[in-house]
């Protein structure tokens, strides 16, 4: 399934009914009185989260989504039936925001939850609610309001309690499938993670958490290359974060790390305060086993503790997984 985290969509809720003109039409009785009611309300149009969805897709297809108007009143005081809701399900981690004002109306960020996003019109009064004792053969109505319309943008941040980030090709997508039930595409050229992955990790004592893999990032990204921006918001919901490094890349992996963090600081600089785990990935490579002491060595000087790994043999992959699980519940 193409992922798609973005929508854009419109929305009407149903209009009133009108209000009814009747009079009562009884034998003996020539002029009965009114007995006109009321129209039904309009439908509303309802935003609920469902963990059934994983993207946005469906919206990409249809766009228009109307709920249904309340029936007219009718004579003997029959008030129209009111309009049906409409209902539009989104995964659970939707944010709906107002495309022209640009106002946050909700954010889903749990299964169930949802909003009114368009108010159905209100019914109209029906010729017997304008009875009085002067005015005793009341010949007016109130039409139905109409419902409420507006453009909604449909915002997708996954929800995940471990957030993957890096360079391309530093085996990110690897370790998913390492250590989880994702199955992303891996092969040996950068970029080959088009789209977030999330993946359940399943830890001793039957507990499990959720992990994402973002697409890798570059110098820039927050500014939107290589599409960063649209990335880097799939792990602002994260608990905390794994920082892949490559140990095979040309220059300091420390270098590496600095840039990936002013990345993520200048999208939002609360991601750079988040709990950080640091992995040095493709220890197995023999090149890197005689820089490897002199790489821990530089991080331990900036006061971080690095984990070293090989996604490929599955060295120090246990270890890191207790890490991450470590973090996640010790509080």
């Amino acid at each position: 399934m193409k992922f798609i985290d973005t929508a854009e969509i419109y929305v009407k809720a149903g209009n009133g009914g009108n209000g009814c003109v009747s009079f009562r039409r009884e034998k003996y009785v020539p002029k009965g009185g009114p007995d006109g009611g009321d129209g039904g309300k309009g439908g509303d149009v309802i935003i609920r989260s469902s963990q059934r969805l994983l993207t946005l897709i469906d919206f990409r297809y249809i766009r228009h989504y109307r709920a249904k108007n309340g029936g007219h009143g009718r004579g003997k005081n029959m008030h129209g039936k009111d309009g049906e809701d409409r209902i539009i399900e989104v995964p659970v981690g939707t944010q709906i925001y107002d495309k022209t004002t640009g106002e946050l109306i909700a954010d889903l960020s749990k299964p169930g939850q949802e909003v009114i996003v368009a108010h159905g019109g209100k019914g109209g009064k029906g010729n017997a609610r304008f009875a009085t004792s002067t005015h005793q053969v009341p010949l007016e109505s109130e039409p139905g309001k109409q419902g409420e319309e507006r453009h909604i943008r449909l915002e997708l941040k996954l929800l995940a309690d471990v957030g993957l980030v890096g360079f391309p090709n530093v085996g990110k997508s690897s370790l998913i499938k390492r250590i989880s039930n994702a199955h992303p595409k891996i092969a040996d050229y950068p970029f080959t993670t088009t789209a977030p992955i999330l993946g359940i990790v399943h830890y001793k004592d039957e507990k499990s958490f959720v992990i994402a893999d973002i697409p890798g990032l570059i110098e820039g990204a927050h500014e939107g290359k290589g599409l960063g921006d649209q990335f880097l918001k799939h792990i602002e919901r994260t608990k905390i974060l794994v920082h892949m490094l490559d140990a095979t890349r040309i220059g300091e992996p420390y270098k590496d790390y600095e840039i990936i963090n002013n990345e993520l600081k200048g999208y939002n600089e609360l991601l750079i305060k988040k709990r950080q785990l640091v992995v040095l990935n493709k220890i197995d490579i023999p090149v890197v086993k005689n820089k490897l002491a002199d790489y821990i060595t530089t991080f331990k000087a900036h006061n971080i503790d690095i984990h070293t790994v090989s996604c490929l043999t599955g060295e120090g992959i246990d270890e890191l997984v207790n890490m991450i699980a470590y973090n996640l519940y010790k509080e």
